[in-house]
C-alpha cells in the first residue's frame, strides 16, 4: 500500500482544513487507517483512527469532538476534518494502514506510512 497525504497548509485559529490521503493497492479496504502529528521538536503522537469498515472510529483526547475521520473504500481514500484549529495543531501531519483493520492508536501497529503534508495554525 502506497500512502500520498495533501491538504495541508496556513490556517488561523478557529479555522479548519481538510486532510485527505489517497491509497493505492488492492487492498486498502481491509486495512485500518490512522493519521499522526510530528511538531518541531516533539515526538510524533496519534490523531485519529477508522477501522478497516469505517465502523469504529478512535481519537487522541486533544482533538475529540473537533476533528472526525472518515474512509472512502470506492474511492481509497481517508480524510481528516480538522475544525476549531489552535495553535498547538501545528504539525506535519502522516496517514498511515494497519493490517490490524481494527482502529489503534499504537502506532508500531501501522505497516505503511505516507510522506506528510504540514499543518500551520497561526494564533
Amino acid at each position: 500500500v502506497q500512502l500520498q497525504a495533501s491538504g495541508g497548509g496556513l490556517v488561523q485559529a478557529g479555522g479548519s482544513l481538510r486532510l485527505s490521503c489517497a491509497a493505492s493497492g488492492r487492498t486498502f479496504s481491509s486495512y485500518a487507517m490512522g493519521w499522526f502529528r510530528q511538531a518541531p521538536g516533539k515526538e510524533r503522537e496519534f490523531v485519529a483512527s477508522i477501522s478497516w469498515s469505517g465502523g469504529s472510529t478512535y481519537y487522541a483526547d486533544s482533538v475529540k469532538r473537533r476533528f472526525t475521520i472518515s474512509r472512502d473504500s470506492a474511492k481509497n481514500t481517508v480524510s481528516l476534518q480538522m475544525n476549531s484549529l489552535k495553535p498547538e495543531d501545528s504539525a506535519v501531519y502522516y496517514c498511515a494502514a494497519a493490517s490490524t483493520r481494527w482502529a489503534t492508536s499504537r502506532s508500531d501497529e501501522y505497516d505503511y506510512w505516507g510522506q506528510g503534508t504540514l499543518v500551520t495554525v497561526s494564533s
